[in-house]
């Protein structure tokens, strides 16, 4: 089987050239020009960064993958979905605040934010997994779905349930509505937090299953009944509709990897991802810590399996960072992500997204 070209490029600059333009110059010659553009939707699918956390991408990457594709015809948007917890992304409106205060907006990158999953998560399209183990049918975001070609912009660095947050990752649990997150971290069945539950009833009026039920100011939720749709969660006004969390870090990185399968199949798409400020831990998080090693560079290829392949070796070759936590924990394991994080794998998403057909580990590196 022929090898999957991943293409690279490192973050030094010269007086003709910025980091900007080397991005553009990278993407064009692993071909992008290949997808047919013209009048096609594209979503750009990246992080837009928690508030307090410095670490995401700056939105001049985003401004120059928007350009490059405006160039070629297309039509392209930012997107993310709602996030499954509280904090400055679990709905729309104040998604979009987020996305704002970290500098995504149309006047900086040059095209319009939507988020993917509608005002609260709910607005999802169901999509069956061909050969899925674990995900019969991905609740993928509607907007998402609703593109014609898939992109992928992600700031590739550790993760505290995966451990690796790239290209996988930001496809496969990015692109899941409320309810496909919690299907991903959960087996579907949310609960409630009688410390937070007021009593208000929407969550048992939203439910189409009836599963739901008040007794003394408090809901309940009866999981023999319930379908883990995961409206009670988008609905609740005060936060009480918790998702379950007794699934395995193994099982998660495979529901990834299912997912990201329902996202790309049958459409084209492309993957880019900027090994800079490698943090330990998601963007999630209202703050970032010291990254575990140096920035590295760019990477692009048509094959994400392959793409995230070629960015953990590229860090494996790198030094520890003094100070951070990589350098606390050691090296025992010879794999600077599984010293970070000793309870993940990684190597579970890459394994199962090649046994799915959605990429493979061998891959040549081509620097420019």
């Amino acid at each position: 089987m022929e090898k999957s070209k991943v293409y690279f490029t490192n973050m030094h600059t010269t007086i003709n050239e910025n980091l900007q333009q080397k991005l553009s110059r990278l993407i064009k010659t692993a071909e992008i020009s290949q997808i047919a553009f013209t009048k096609k939707h594209t979503a750009i699918k990246m992080h837009f960064g928690e508030r307090g956390n410095l670490a995401f991408l700056r939105p001049n990457f985003a401004k120059t993958v928007v350009d490059t594709i405006r160039e070629l015809g297309g039509k392209p948007f930012l997107t993310d979905c709602n996030t499954l917890y509280v904090g400055g992304r679990k709905d729309a409106l104040d998604h979009l605040d987020t996305a704002y205060t970290n500098g995504f907006s149309p006047f900086s990158t040059g095209c319009h934010v939507l988020i993917g999953d509608g005002l609260k998560g709910t607005d999802e399209v169901l999509v069956p997994v061909v050969g899925g183990e674990y995900v019969k049918e991905a609740k993928i975001g509607h907007a998402i779905m609703d593109a014609d070609v898939i992109i992928s912009l992600t700031h590739f660095k550790g993760h505290e349930l995966t451990g690796i947050g790239g290209a996988l990752k930001n496809i496969g649990m990015g692109c899941g509505s409320r309810a496909g997150k919690m299907e991903m971290h959960s087996s579907g069945k949310p609960y409630v937090s009688k410390k937070k539950c007021v009593g208000c009833g929407m969550c048992a009026k939203n439910c189409a299953h009836n599963a739901i039920t008040l007794a003394d100011h408090k809901a309940s939720i009866n999981h023999d009944q319930c379908t883990g749709c995961g409206r009670c969660i988008g609905i609740c006004p005060m936060d009480a509709v918790l998702p379950g969390s007794e699934e395995s870090n193994d099982i998660l990185n495979k529901k990834i990897a299912e997912y990201s399968w329902a996202v790309l199949n049958g459409r084209p798409s492309f993957h880019i991802s900027l090994v800079v400020d490698v943090s330990p831990f998601c963007d999630c998080r209202s703050a970032n810590d010291v990254a575990i090693v140096p920035d590295v560079g760019m990477f692009a290829s048509f094959d994400p399996v392959a793409l995230d392949v070629a960015c953990v070796d590229a860090v494996n070759r790198q030094p520890v960072m003094q100070g951070s936590i990589l350098e606390q924990n050691g090296c025992a394991h010879h794999d600077h992500f599984t010293d970070v994080s000793p309870e993940t794998n990684w190597q579970v998403a890459i394994d199962h997204a090649v046994k799915l057909g959605l990429g493979s580990r061998e891959y040549e590196l081509i620097t420019i």
